[in-house]
């Protein structure tokens, strides 16, 4: 058990917390949430005993502690070498172990080979290769100096380092920020199974609701408890919140017209998914409209109005990097079509390096494409956010400044104006941007391309350094912004909220991918991996929708009547158990349902948390339990119902 008890922190004169306690149970996995430089990382800092306390004391258990590290590695050792040496029980064995053969002692070696043993020393080195692996490193990046990585492939070493020490507690300080979705899932399944304590300190609200069992909100320099994830946490503080402001009208304008862009695509077939994912963000936005009207930062895209339609078209791209004077052209997608009309919402999907940014900054002309035609209208405004306009920024001048050469017409209290709806308020919009944050950098850059009144938003990982209150706030002005949208990012809640469809870059092309989040991640989950680290063989995907060859010949009418019977009774067969479990599901909701409103009616009534605060608690989070139980279940009826689906089409098209 780790006991907080009475600290405080401070940071200079400010106090960041000030008499808060804690406790976490052995085992248990903590979100450590918070906006941005509320102490989250301090905190970390003090629980690890590399930070004083003011006052107060962190009661630790004798236990080994592994941190992820924010600094950048240099080395000369190949990428799992480096990974490896993290394991320094594993280091000492391995050094005794040498010593102990240099002098031929025989009981030192035996002594020291049992130790290496306990360390599961002959599993350490393909034990490391996997960390990589599922990080994203390629087999021949496995073995490249560290020093030759960029910046946030070096951040991936500091996060292999972390999970491969052995470790009873785990502190992760934003693990996500240099991930892909794909490596983010992974993750996910990683930390689940690890008998350990965790804590993370994270942004990556679906990152956090799959992984923390509770949650640890610094708020008001307290820590405050809740049970389960982020959204657990938040819908409870919503909670709390409605009691105080029984409605806000504005915010239930905002939702009608957020609906009224899901209602395009619900009558689409192809799209039902897209559109139910979507409509459940909106509806969680509902939901915790009285927390988030009170957030600080809010912001809305400009209408776009008269556009041409499409705004981009690429037909046949390959895009790359033309030759250079020592290096050839590279082609890192080829063949790409992709059209971005006037109501386009497109999600990019891959891992890190397959060339989704090759391919919007192809998009947005910032590459031209190697061969093929790309068409960009000529009136588009386009908005371009990457972490290269975040860096652009000059760290001498103000947030003020910055706008002031954007604008230089504008009157400056309607520059400061814009700025606070940013959160850059008072002294904070003439305050030089050099000591400022990334999550305060990546806002300016925000407030500069929405003042640009975009028609065409193209965004790479705009979430990246964004504390929740900023990520929230950007999800819900993209979900009213009614131009087109091309998304890349890890962020699965600003995917759900904003994007409408999905495109897929990977193995060097670029694809549709007809499916939402939930289909994504298991596809990657069944997906044949190639290049695996411990030289398996790749394998490759077995051809689909291939017909058999024809016998010569035709069958008789009675072999054609018998052989219909049969396919018949096979489907008759495989749609049995299927039907059951639809009907059980279909059950199920409507017990689900009801309970749901049952607990509605309860802390609907007035004097709900004044007559047993305890009760309603209680209610509360059955309410969150059921909601989870719901969600699964709709998705499993949609599922069994596509595969009853499935059996009846592939049953005609093999009587066609």
């Amino acid at each position: 058990m780790i006991r907080i008890r009475h600290i405080t922190l401070a940071r200079g004169p400010r106090a960041l917390l000030r008499d808060a306690d804690a406790a976490i149970s052995p085992g248990e996995r903590i979100a450590l949430i918070g906006d941005n430089g509320s102490g989250k990382s301090t905190l970390l800092a003090a629980i690890a005993g590399e930070v004083a306390l003011d006052a107060g004391e962190i009661d630790l258990p004798a236990m080994r502690i592994s941190r992820l590290s924010q600094s950048m590695p240099h080395s000369k050792l190949p990428a799992w070498q480096f990974v490896l040496e993290a394991d320094a029980p594993l280091m000492r064995a391995q050094a005794a172990l040498a010593a102990a053969q240099a002098i031929d002692d025989g009981h030192a070696i035996a002594q020291a080979h049992d130790d290496w043993l306990n360390c599961d020393g002959p599993s350490a080195a393909p034990r490391a290769r996997e960390l990589l692996h599922g990080l994203g490193f390629s087999d021949d990046q496995a073995e490249r100096p560290v020093d030759q990585f960029s910046g946030g492939w070096k951040m991936r070493l500091n996060l292999a380092r972390a999970l491969m020490a052995p470790s009873d507690l785990l502190m992760l300080d934003e693990p996500t920020n240099h991930l892909d979705l794909d490596a983010v899932l992974w993750l996910e399944r990683r930390l689940l199974r690890l008998d350990a304590t965790i804590i993370v300190v994270s942004h990556d609200r679906d990152f956090l609701d799959r992984v923390a069992n509770a949650t640890l909100h610094l708020d008001q320099d307290k820590l405050v408890r809740y049970a389960g994830g982020y959204s657990a946490c938040e819908l409870a503080r919503a909670e709390r919140a409605a009691q105080r402001e029984r409605s806000v009208l504005a915010q239930q304008a905002r939702i009608a017209h957020l609906h009224s862009f899901v209602e395009r695509f619900r009558a689409k077939a192809t799209k039902a998914r897209q559109a139910q994912s979507r409509l459940k963000a909106l509806e969680r936005i509902e939901v915790l409209a009285p927390i988030r009207a009170s957030r600080g930062v809010d912001f809305a895209f400009a209408p776009v109005g008269d556009c041409p339609d499409p705004l981009v078209r690429m037909a046949d791209v390959s895009a790359g990097y033309p030759e250079g004077e020592q290096a050839p052209a590279r082609v890192i997608v080829e063949h790409a079509s992709l059209t971005v009309g006037r109501g386009s919402r497109l999600g990019v999907l891959g891992r890190n390096g397959a060339g989704k940014t090759t391919l919007i900054r192809t998009a947005v002309g910032e590459l031209s494409p190697l061969s093929g035609e790309l068409q960009i209208s000529r009136s588009v405004r386009i908005g371009y956010f990457a972490q290269q306009q975040v860096d652009d920024l000059r760290a001498d001048d103000s947030a003020l400044t910055h706008m002031q050469r954007l604008a230089p017409q504008e009157r400056e209290q309607v520059l400061r104006d814009w700025l606070g709806r940013f959160g850059f308020r008072g002294d904070d919009a003439t305050r030089a941007v050099g000591p400022m944050s990334g999550g305060e950098r990546a806002r300016l850059a925000l407030a500069m391309l929405v003042w640009g009144k975009p028609q065409l938003l193209v965004l790479d990982e705009p979430t990246n350094h964004l504390d929740a209150t900023t990520r929230d706030a950007l999800a819900d002005a993209l979900a009213e912004f009614d131009g087109a949208l091309l998304l890349v990012s890890h962020d699965r809640y600003l995917l759900r909220a904003t994007v409408d469809q999905f495109v897929r870059v990977g193995d060097g092309a670029l694809d549709a991918f007809d499916g939402d989040l939930e289909d994504y991640a298991q596809w990657l989950m069944q997906r044949p991996t190639l290049g695996q680290f411990a030289g398996s063989a790749g394998v490759s995907n077995p051809a689909s929708g291939q017909p058999a060859s024809q016998t010569a010949g035709s069958a008789s009418r009675k072999d054609e009547r018998r052989a219909a019977a049969e396919q018949r009774a096979q489907r008759a067969s495989l749609k049995k158990p299927l039907q059951k479990q639809l009907a059980r599901i279909e059950a199920d909701l409507a017990r689900v349902e009801s309970r749901i409103a049952e607990i509605d009616a309860h802390l609907a009534q007035p004097d709900a948390y004044r007559s047993g605060s305890a009760a309603a608690s209680d209610l509360a989070r059955e309410r969150g339990a059921l909601l989870r139980e719901r969600d699964t279940l709709e998705e499993d009826w949609i599922q069994t119902g596509s595969q009853i689906e499935s059996i009846d089409q592939d049953t005609e098209t093999a009587a066609s």
